[in-house]
């Protein structure tokens, strides 16, 4: 048996991740059928909460768990202690007297409860004094219908998040509107595609892509576009040396860490510190997606009997969300690498083996299992290649996140 989950970042109003809503399905064969929300929920706490914990899936960030009707009047929470997730009481309960029994329990023994994909009605207003947070679903429920019960309800100590939010735009109304936190893939659309030049360090992270593109890594190139940085020039060094801690001395030049690291390790070194610079003034969530999306699809390249190759796949999921990166449109910024043409056409017209892997990125993202399993057929993969590289690569972004994000000491 594998467990299928996929995590959704929720942020601030300063786009700071706070946590991520954990999506789980489960099928004991090579599919991703649906099963019971009663099944669900209980695999994903079983599988991430009564082992190791959920730290390695959210970085230590609170989990938003989906709990069905007959899991709440079990009291299914209480045996996790009450800050290990948050629950989110599915849009499916019926709001009844055994419901509002449990949930008044579970506030006053200090559990944080949600309601999830909320629509106003009078059945729910009883339970509304023991809610922390609500969902709205911005799809279901416009924006302007949504501040007008925010307003109303202005008194409760209640937090309001936008869920669905798909544009820069929806996010600033949003905003306006008294929503504290959102959900959705805003932060992986370009804020401002009619932006005619790139920012000085967008400029330098795109020079930096060109090279670690070629064949052959020119390091006497790569040294000069890092020296007309200082910002990206001090990453540099001190994650280097942060990297070979068991050394005798520092490394002291840029042309000492490049030579040091070796070409291939380089690649992808550049790639991370490089992103990273360029997401100063970015939600952590997107550098952490990218990153994610990259190992991902690297995984599945090299597992494929398709013969792609694990460097284009990395490239490829990598470059998948150039566009949120640089603030530019993907077509233009593509004629300016020197990518293969399969990686463009995959990440334009998601064409071909690539495109397939990237369609599958993208569908586990989102939780899409029937789209997983068409891809995962098409790719010839293993239920299992899928289910352990997505989770491998969710671990391994979450811990590179907690190396670049340690203080400076």
């Amino acid at each position: 048996m594998y467990s299928y989950l996929a995590r959704q970042p929720i942020l601030n109003k300063d786009k700071v991740t706070i946590g991520y809503e954990l999506l789980f399905r489960d099928g004991p064969e090579n599919s991703f059928p649906n099963i019971c929300d009663e099944t669900a929920t209980n695999r994903l706490l079983i599988d991430n909460f009564f082992s190791s914990g959920s730290n390695q899936i959210t970085g230590g960030k609170r989990g938003f768990v989906n709990f069905p009707h007959a899991s709440l009047i079990q009291r299914v929470p209480l045996l996790f202690p009450k800050k290990s997730f948050i629950i989110e009481i599915l849009e499916t309960c019926e709001p009844n007297d055994e419901l509002l029994e449990a949930i008044i329990e579970l506030n006053q023994k200090g559990y944080t409860l949600a309601l999830d994909d909320f629509i106003p009605s009078p059945e729910w207003k009883r339970f509304i004094p023991y809610i922390h947070i609500i969902k709205f679903d911005i799809r279901v429920t416009p924006i302007e219908k949504c501040m007008l019960f925010i307003r109303l309800h202005k008194t409760n100590k209640i937090k309001y998040l936008a869920e669905k939010v798909e544009t820069y735009e929806e996010f600033v109304r949003a905003k306006e509107a008294g929503f504290d936190f959102f959900q959705g893939y805003f932060f992986s659309k370009p804020e401002m595609l009619q932006r005619k030049s790139l920012s000085p360090s967008s400029l330098t992270t795109l020079r930096l892509y060109q090279e670690i593109c070629q064949s052959e890594v020119d390091y006497n190139k790569i040294e000069e576009i890092i020296a007309t940085d200082v910002s990206l020039s001090y990453k540099l060094l001190r994650h280097v040396n942060g990297m070979f801690v068991i050394r005798a001395k520092p490394i002291s030049s840029f042309k000492q860490a490049l030579v040091y690291l070796g070409e291939e390790r380089l690649r992808r070194f550049i790639t991370f510190v490089a992103t990273s610079h360029a997401l100063e003034n970015k939600p952590q969530s997107l550098y952490n997606l990218s990153l994610q999306r990259a190992q991902f699809c690297e995984r599945l390249g090299a597992r494929s009997p398709l013969n792609i190759s694990s460097n284009q796949a990395f490239l490829m999921g990598l470059f998948s969300l150039l566009d949120s990166l640089l603030d530019q449109p993907l077509n233009e910024l593509l004629l300016l690498l020197p990518l293969s043409s399969e990686i463009k056409e995959a990440l334009l017209d998601h064409t071909g083996s690539l495109g397939m892997l990237l369609k599958l990125a993208m569908a586990y993202d989102t939780a899409d299992w029937d789209s997983v399993n068409q891809c995962t057929s098409a790719l010839k993969l293993k239920e299992s290649d899928v289910v352990d590289a997505y989770m491998s690569s969710v671990k391994w972004a979450t811990a590179f996140e907690r190396t670049m994000t340690k203080p400076d000491v």
